[in-house]
């Protein structure tokens, strides 16, 4: 696709998300606040405005694995509109502000805008897709290729080096690799050893492509 094509097709996008946005209540949540729960019957679209969301699971014991991390601009809830119980949990990790959609203010949109229709079911192959490559990786890498994979995943080219902008502590990758936080600690301190990474205030910088084993 050309690079008119694609920013005429991001236009388009955040000007249905801006649309569908005014449809909402908005609300301002704190950090750390637990706006959706697994298993509860609720059919609300959350459109962050500002801050951060991360989507995960967890069992009774309180192990964690986290599906997505969401900023301003992205929406959670949205395979609420099949009606069935909410799949995974969602809580703020900064302030937080989201337009709050109800179901039937969904459904009215995306009658009167066919476009919107078209761009969700876009983002659920996306995020279908994600979780099929995530199913692989838990299956056919151990745990250093899972480690590898998502730290390039994550990182974004910043001249000759790429750079994961976003804060991660250890657990935080732990809980997204199915991990604990002592193999993370003991692979990202030999990376670092290596001159693959270098790690300050929790940014990673990725220096070099970290090596297919480990």
């Amino acid at each position: 696709m050309s690079n008119s094509l694609c920013s005429s097709s991001e236009k388009l996008e955040d000007q249905l998300i801006q649309a569908i946005a005014q449809k909402g209540d908005v609300r301002n949540f704190p950090a750390k606040a637990i706006i959706i729960n697994e298993g509860d019957f609720s059919d609300s679209l959350y459109i962050i405005l500002s801050g951060k969301i991360k989507v995960y699971a967890a069992n009774e014991s309180g192990k964690e694995v986290i599906f997505n991390v969401h900023s301003a601009g992205d929406y959670i809830g949205e395979m609420s509109l099949d009606g069935e119980p909410r799949s995974a949990s969602a809580v703020t990790m900064e302030p937080t502000s989201c337009s709050v959609v109800s179901a039937a203010h969904l459904r009215e949109f995306i009658a009167l805008h066919p476009d919107f229709a078209t761009h969700l079911i876009f983002k659920l192959i996306r995020r279908a897709r994600v979780a099929s490559n995530n199913l692989k990786s838990l299956a056919l890498l151990d745990v250093y290729g899972r480690i590898a994979r998502l730290l390039l995943e994550l990182a974004e080219p910043d001249g000759d080096v790429m750079i994961i902008k976003q804060k991660l502590t250890h657990q935080d990758i732990a809980d997204r690799v199915g991990s604990s936080r002592e193999m993370v600690t003991r692979i990202l301190k030999d990376l670092t050893a290596g001159g693959y990474l270098s790690i300050e205030e929790k940014f990673i910088t990725v220096h070099k492509k970290p090596p297919a084993g480990w």
